[in-house]
């Protein structure tokens, strides 16, 4: 019997003015995973999470979330069905408070004019309490978003994809930017939201990845080139070669060392 994926990505290829991005993807991730994506630039990450979420399409292939293909769905109607993105640069409501992003951010949420000054009743104020206490934001609750420090806003964003309550959560290079401990800090909080949510993290920082300690999947060309544990795939030859250019292989992707 076929095992049962959350996400399953197979045969999938895409090109851009005859650049393949994307080239016979096979992929598959089981539901409560946390899976990191590692790569040099133009692996093909990112594209891998825009035909994901529906903001381009294949050329070949079908992607497929809990059995149902998502190919032919808009962003929208993607969205709907339980998966959630958070992109590299933070995009959260600078005007609003902490406490109105998430707000913003719940699910089923109308518009910001009517989140903002609609009544908020007992059940939502509770979630978005219990969601700013995931992220470690409750203290700044009524602080204007566009105050926070670089990291906090990352976790705000998360926090608003979380409040989305997705079944799958997309998140690329979160640590981006951070400092040592907000990068700590972003990897606990992954930590704590595996299992509840199905999660893909894509990083550069090995060491960040090192925290996460998940399952690895190296894209090289548009296509999985190995996967394994971090010390699995960060003994692969073929990735020392692809992933470095022959140049500082070992400290470059020994980076603790």
């Amino acid at each position: 019997m076929r095992k049962k994926f959350i996400l399953t990505a197979e045969g999938v290829s895409k090109s851009f003015d005859g650049f393949k991005a994307i080239n016979d993807l096979n992929f598959y991730l089981d539901e409560g995973e946390l899976r990191t994506i590692i790569g040099p630039n133009g692996a093909g990450k990112s594209t891998f999470l825009d035909l994901i979420t529906g903001r381009t399409r294949p050329d070949e292939g079908q992607i497929e979330f809990k059995g149902t293909p998502v190919i032919k769905k808009t962003e929208y109607q993607i969205y709907r069905m339980g998966i959630g993105r958070k992109f590299q640069t933070p995009s959260v409501y600078s005007d609003h408070t902490v406490y109105e992003n998430i707000l913003l951010g719940l699910k089923g949420s109308r518009g910001v004019w009517s989140a903002i000054f609609g009544r908020v009743t007992p059940a939502q104020n509770d979630r978005i309490y219990r969601v700013l206490e995931i992220i470690n934001l409750k203290e700044k609750a009524q602080i204007r978003a566009g105050a926070l420090a670089h990291g906090q806003k990352q976790w705000l964003e998360i926090g608003m994809l979380i409040a989305q309550d997705p079944e799958l959560l997309l998140v690329d290079e979160p640590a981006a930017g951070m400092t040592e401990e907000e990068t700590a800090r972003t990897g606990e909080l992954l930590l704590s939201l595996a299992g509840r949510h199905t999660i893909i993290v894509i990083e550069h920082d090995m060491v960040f990845v090192r925290q996460l300690a998940s399952k690895v999947t190296v894209l090289h060309q548009g296509s999985v080139l190995c996967e394994g544990s971090l010390d699995e795939v960060q003994n692969n030859e073929r990735v020392i070669e692809v992933y470095l250019g022959r140049k500082k292989k070992h400290d470059a992707i020994h980076p603790e060392n």
